[in-house]
Formats: C-alpha cells, sequence, structure tokens
C-alpha cells in the first residue's frame, strides 16, 4: 500500500527517503534515516524494528545487502515484508515477500532503490527510478539538491499510477551532519502529509517552504542595496508597519532595524544580512506578501 525510494547524494553527505501511501502519517511508519550511516525504507506490512536495527547494523560495517539478511532472516513475517537500504557507500539493495499484495516489487540503481506494494503496475517504480536518473540538472548552477530529485520521483511514481487504492500521506526525510536545525542534529529535512487528497502536492508546497525558511542564502542570489532597493525597501515596511521613515532611497540604519524586525516576525532570520546588501529570495517574498 505504499511506494518509496532511498538514496544517497554522496557529494552532498546527504541520504534520503521520499513516500507515499494511502494509509494514514506513513512518515510515522516507513522513512528511517542516520547520517554517516544509511537511510531504510521499511513498508507492506511493516516492522518499524527494521529501522533502528537496520541502522545499528549498517553502522557496525555491514552492507546493505548483508544488512537485509540479517533483518529478514530473524523475521518470521518476512515474507509479508518490503524494505529498501541504502548505505554510505556500496550498492543499495531492496527485498520483496512473496506475500505482499500486488503489484509489488523494486529496482535497484547505483545510488538508490525504489519499492512499492499493492501498485497499479510496475510502471510506479520504474519511473521513480528513471526520474531520479535523470533529474540531476543544475539548480543556479548548483547540482539539483537531494530532495528535489527525491521528490520529483516521487511524482513520477505516482503519475505512472501509483498505490492501486488511492492517495492519503507522503513524507519526505533528509539527513546530513549537522544539517538539522542550528546544527544540533542531523535531520535536515523532516516533512509529512499525513492526511491530505494530494498529499505530493502538499509535500511539494511544504518544502518550499522549508526552503525559504531555513536554507541559507545562495551567493548567487545576493542583492546589493542600492538606492532604488532601498526605497523599494521602504515603501514595503511602511505598509508592513515596521518603518515609520521618510521614504528617501537611503539604507540607514532605521530601515535596517525594520527590516531586521520583519525578517524575524517572518521566520527568515537565516536568509538575514547584517551589511547592506539582502537575499533576492527575501525580496521576492516580500513583493509577493506585502503587496
Amino acid at each position: 500500500m505504499t511506494f518509496s525510494i532511498v538514496a544517497r547524494d554522496s557529494q552532498a553527505g546527504e541520504l534520503g527517503i521520499a513516500v507515499q501511501s494511502k494509509f494514514l502519517a506513513v512518515g510515522a511508519v516507513v522513512p528511517w534515516a542516520k547520517a554517516g550511516v544509511g537511510a531504510i525504507a521499511t513498508q507492506a506490512w511493516a516492522n518499524t524494528s527494521y529501522g533502528p536495527a537496520g541502522l545499528e547494523l549498517l553502522a557496525s560495517g555491514l552492507s546493505a545487502e548483508e544488512t537485509l539478511a540479517q533483518l529478514t532472516s530473524k523475521d518470521d513475517g518476512r515474507p509479508s515484508r518490503q524494505v529498501g537500504i541504502v548505505a554510505v557507500s556500496g550498492p543499495p539493495a531492496t527485498y520483496t515477500g512473496d506475500e505482499c499484495y500486488p503489484w509489488a516489487g523494486g529496482h535497484v540503481g547505483e545510488h538508490y532503490t525504489c519499492q512499492g506494494n499493492i501498485l497499479v503496475g510496475e510502471d510506479t517504480v520504474l519511473a521513480m527510478a528513471r526520474t531520479f536518473e535523470q533529474t540531476t540538472g543544475q539548480a543556479q548552477d548548483r547540482p539539483l539538491p537531494l530532495c528535489d530529485r527525491l521528490l520529483a520521483a516521487l511524482a513520477a511514481g505516482q503519475a505512472a499510477g501509483g498505490d492501486s487504492r488511492g492517495k492519503q500521506s507522503a513524507a519526505l526525510l533528509v539527513v546530513r551532519e549537522g544539517g538539522g536545525y542550528s546544527g544540533f542534529n542531523d535531520r535536515f529535512i523532516d516533512l509529512r502529509v499525513d492526511d491530505a487528497p494530494r498529499p505530493i502536492e502538499e509535500l511539494q508546497r511544504l518544502l518550499k517552504l522549508h526552503k525559504l525558511y531555513l536554507f541559507p542564502p545562495n551567493p548567487t542570489d545576493i542583492l546589493v542595496i542600492d538606492q532604488a532597493i532601498a526605497r523599494e525597501l521602504q515603501e514595503l515596511l511602511t505598509t508592513t508597519g515596521d518603518y515609520q521613515g521618510p521614504v528617501n532611497g537611503t539604507y540607514d540604519d532605521v530601515t535596517r532595524d525594520a527590516l531586521r524586525q520583519f525578517s524575524g516576525r517572518e521566520n527568515l532570520e537565516e536568509r538575514w544580512l547584517e551589511d547592506a546588501r539582502i537575499d533576492r529570495v527575501v525580496l521576492e517574498f516580500m513583493r509577493k506578501e506585502v503587496r
């Protein structure tokens, strides 16, 4: 009743999972990952112990295939299990028990594994695999982030048929060392849509917000606040009530304080620049939300 993709981006040091299902809160069951160790999707008649136990086995030095063998060999319910495992290196592994409801199966690539059960057909996992391999383009002169590739693959799987019972929930988990809020843990992206008519679309919307609020500025998006931008900021900040001074195009301390106040209220602290510069993303957000 679920389809997922588990993958790694070795260059970025990221591991991640994207999943959708006709099942409430699939993100609370399927995805498990630890930076520097691996990522696991446990589904079908899911054995959630495969998550923490599998990560421990990977951390001990076992490969994805060896970890899979250890997990399933000790589980009498393995005919009803489905699992996808990716370690930080080496071939990924997938397993589909012979009692999983059709269509059920998986596909393994160099840096990912796709799997699903109760699907319309095999095209779902093949579409996910093909899309993940092909969606490597550039995002603002940088490789496309793993999170975007995972969601693109998930959407392609849905477009190819998806869960034969329908749609209900979806989740995206990406980990990397120090990737969590303020660097205190590895949960770089942890987004869940527990119940929605179009869960992938909602997950895509949440990812956009996550990037807005928690991603740092891209150096190519940093603008010098010249007279024209300063005047526009003063006009926008007057509308929001953060600025009460003259609209004269001078980026002085009063204007800077007003912009800082606005940025803090709108949770844009990660994109704040102390000097006379502004993130283009912040300026575009203001243009859209304030006018």
